[in-house]
């Protein structure tokens, strides 16, 4: 077709924070501010629909390309989609409008400000999804740390400051090194072109250094142990939409970076790091699972469970199986939801009682029925029960892990049970028990906004849990391709040695 259409996506909610940031500022404006926001995420999300919609899943090539000259001789602005890519564009335009929405109680200063950073965040991650060229990826990767630490250290608590910086510093750190590599692999090959150098190829004997350096920028997006420190503290000073979009969005940058670039772009290399993945991963679900059982705090809890989940994700990836690989896919997507849905969960308590301490909560389901519903279902998601997306993920990663190794794949189950563990704790111990506290008794349930926040999530983790068909059929030819790519790659390798 020839409407750009991933242009457009890229580009509207810059337009909607433009028109937000020229507005005249006063009372009525702040309002309007929010439904002009609103209005443009939401489009986004029905244009992004009607992308899926038009979408051709019997093929794995990339589609709805867009390739401009930009800088000559060097850099071209190239995006396209295929079923790995569209699915995370789709979850990106979800939670942004949720997030504008929720900004009602939380923002008491310089609302502007905070919508214009989210419709910029809301940008550039779609553009990470969309790049098919590396500088362009690398500019849409990094420019996300500018809004985001913004967001945190604007907006965020106490500790904001010092939360934003370390957010800062550790994710450029890692990102410097793959920007050489970038650098590199253009000296090398004379384009940073991804369809190209898929079919070109990168020399076997620089793999191994050139997958350590995007290695390094990826684990800390990711998060992977023992890289992942910064992320409970910008959890816990971000505001609540802050919050949401760094664990549902920021961080499956990482896990999609490692299946589009790490597998496609450096597969000799990936084989032969496989051990450290195993072992890396294996130790955020089993450590950060322990660590979350010992926390006091709510968001705490759920940022450590975050990266228990993503040790999976990259388990999963790095079984290099079908099994393994779509459900990396499917429980990235299912984390993005459930773990959005928690901390709005979150959000909604402490706007009311002003902290997320657990011991200062309990016995809440006689005041707030309808929360204790909703907090519920994304408990069990968060397990992985049957009949929820948590579910079909860890399975489907689980089955594929055990392909490859029995022990590995043993180790990984028990985080099954460890999350199981410090989430029904969690849960017990804010909405059963006693109601000890009396100034819980003047708590309200759920408003209509938050109701239709957190439904809106609910559904889909409910729908997907029992019917997983749309997002298995969507990602699985383009999986296939990448499987068979790198197994070629290998045997190709694998003769020259011989």
């Amino acid at each position: 077709m020839n409407f750009p259409i991933l242009s457009s996506l890229i580009l509207l909610p810059t337009i909607g924070a433009l028109f937000i940031f020229f507005s005249k500022t006063n009372k009525t404006k702040y309002q309007s501010s929010k439904y002009v926001a609103l209005f443009v995420s939401f489009a986004n999300f029905l244009l992004s629909l009607y992308l899926w919609f038009l979408f051709d899943t019997t093929t794995y090539e990339f589609q709805f390309v867009e390739n401009q000259e930009w800088i000559r001789g060097f850099i071209n602005y190239k995006v396209g989609v295929d079923g790995i890519s569209i699915l995370f564009i789709i979850l990106t335009t979800l939670i942004a409008p949720l997030c504008i929405i929720s900004v009602n109680a939380t923002i008491k200063k310089n609302l502007k400000g905070f919508l214009v950073a989210i419709l910029l965040m809301e940008t550039l991650m779609i553009g990470v999804f969309c790049s098919l060229d590396l500088v362009v990826f690398y500019l849409f990767f990094e420019g996300g740390l500018i809004p985001m630490f913004l967001i945190i250290g604007i907006w965020g608590g106490e500790k904001r400051v010092y939360s934003a910086f370390k957010f800062f510093l550790y994710t450029l750190l890692g990102s410097v090194l793959m920007l050489i590599a970038i650098i590199s692999i253009y000296w090398m090959t004379g384009t940073t072109d991804v369809t190209e150098l898929y079919e070109i190829g990168i020399n076997a004997k620089y793999q191994n250094l050139l997958w350590l350096a995007f290695f390094s920028s990826f684990a800390v997006k990711t998060p992977m142990w023992p890289v992942h420190t910064w992320l409970p503290d910008a959890h816990v000073e971000a505001p609540t939409a802050g919050s949401v979009l760094l664990a549902a969005i920021l961080l499956k940058m990482g896990g999609y970076a490692f299946i589009r670039f790490s597998l496609g772009l450096f597969p000799i290399a990936s084989d032969y790091f496989v051990p450290l993945i195993y072992f890396l991963s294996l130790v955020a679900i089993v450590y950060t699972s322990l660590v979350a059982l010992m926390q006091e705090d709510m968001k705490k809890l759920i940022a450590y469970s975050s990266v228990a989940h993503m040790g999976f994700v990259t388990l999963g990836i790095f079984t290099i199986t079908q099994q393994g690989i779509e459900g990396s896919i499917f429980q990235m997507i299912s984390h993005g939801l459930v773990s959005a849905a928690l901390f709005l969960c979150v959000g909604v308590v402490y706007e009311r009682m002003h902290t997320r301490l657990i011991n200062r909560y309990g016995g809440i389901v006689t005041i707030m029925p309808k929360y204790a519903i909703v907090f519920m279902i994304f408990t069990l998601g968060a397990i992985g029960l049957p009949g929820t997306s948590g579910f079909v993920g860890e399975f489907l990663i689980l089955i594929g892990t055990f392909k490859k190794s029995f022990l590995v794949a043993t180790i990984a189950s028990s985080g099954i049970i460890f999350a199981a563990a410090y989430m029904l704790w969690l849960y017990r111990r804010i909405i059963f028990g006693e109601l000890i506290h009396e100034d819980l008794k003047k708590m309200i349930d759920l408003n209509q906004s938050e109701i239709f926040i957190l439904w809106s999530l609910a559904i889909p983790i409910l729908f997907i849990g029992f019917y997983p068909e749309p997002i298995i059929n969507t990602v699985e030819i383009s999986v296939n391709n990448l499987i068979e790519m790198f197994n070629s790659n290998l045997q190709i390798n694998l003769a020259k040695n011989n």
